[in-house]
């Protein structure tokens, strides 16, 4: 129907994984403000998971997507990564890429940007061969449920990674929070939340379907962090925006807190 809005149980159904990927992560094929996004994404990052830095055992990223660029350098700081999302069809098309199927995105320009970013853009093979072993288990998530991996048996990680995902999926500002509360949840005391959020986001466009967004200001994701028993300890924002064919926002933000002992 023209004009609806989609959210909720849409992901489902409407959100087509190849129409979002041909949109935002075309990399230099693509438009300058979706490269711009993606390589602060990636450059933050790179300089989260380098060495001395964000590390450990198990890192799961909540609202995958249809996506890999935000494991490319925690594939070198983790034993296991966990990868989760709310639809089916995003997780479907993770794994044709990690079992390298006929037809799999091609991720190979944001993979060669992250190797130079650690000194060796010819090693982009063995940095995909990495990520593909390091990636175990694909899981269905719902961030707006009390247990967000559900009946999943998963061990208390690391590091939670969640990017452009909440702002996307919850329907207001009490629901955010509640988010955080349960993605604070899995860690172990002392592991870290690193998060991106597309601020003051409105909505987005998947193709012809428009999704709705949570306009979260840096305030209000930072205090969310806070209430949940974490101390920030990184963040970085810039005012860069997606194209406003596709969506419209007000810049981009990224955090990295570390859990309390008493949360």
């Amino acid at each position: 129907m023209e004009g609806k809005v989609y959210t909720g149980d849409d992901y489902k159904t409407k959100f087509n994984p190849r129409d979002y990927l041909k949109t935002y992560y075309a990399f230099d094929s693509g438009t300058v403000a979706e490269n711009e996004i993606l390589k602060f994404l990636l450059n933050n990052l790179f300089e989260t998971f380098s060495p001395g830095g964000v590390g450990g055992d198990i890192l799961i990223d909540v609202g995958t997507g249809p996506t890999i660029y935000q494991l490319l350098s925690a594939c070198e700081a983790f034993r296991e990564i966990i990868v989760s999302d709310y639809s089916d069809l995003n997780l479907r098309e993770v794994d044709k890429w990690l079992k390298k199927e006929p037809g799999a995105y091609d991720w190979s320009p944001a993979v060669q940007y992250v190797c130079e970013l650690e000194g060796d853009r010819s090693k982009w093979q063995e940095k995909e061969a990495r990520l593909q072993r390091t990636v175990t288990r694909l899981l269905t998530c719902d961030v707006n449920q009390p247990r967000p991996l559900g009946s999943a048996q998963v061990p208390a990680v690391d590091c939670v990674l969640t990017l452009l995902a909440l702002e996307c999926a919850c329907r207001d500002v009490d629901a955010y929070r509640a988010a955080i509360r349960s993605l604070v949840g899995l860690l172990k005391p002392g592991g870290h939340l690193v998060t991106s959020v597309a601020l003051h986001l409105q909505n987005y466009m998947v193709g012809p379907s428009k999704f709705s967004g949570l306009p979260l200001e840096k305030e209000t994701v930072e205090k969310a962090l806070q209430e949940a028993g974490c101390q920030v300890l990184k963040s970085q924002y810039r005012p860069i925006n997606y194209s406003e064919a596709y969506c419209i926002n007000e810049g981009h933000y990224f955090v990295v807190a570390r859990k309390g002992p008493g949360a």
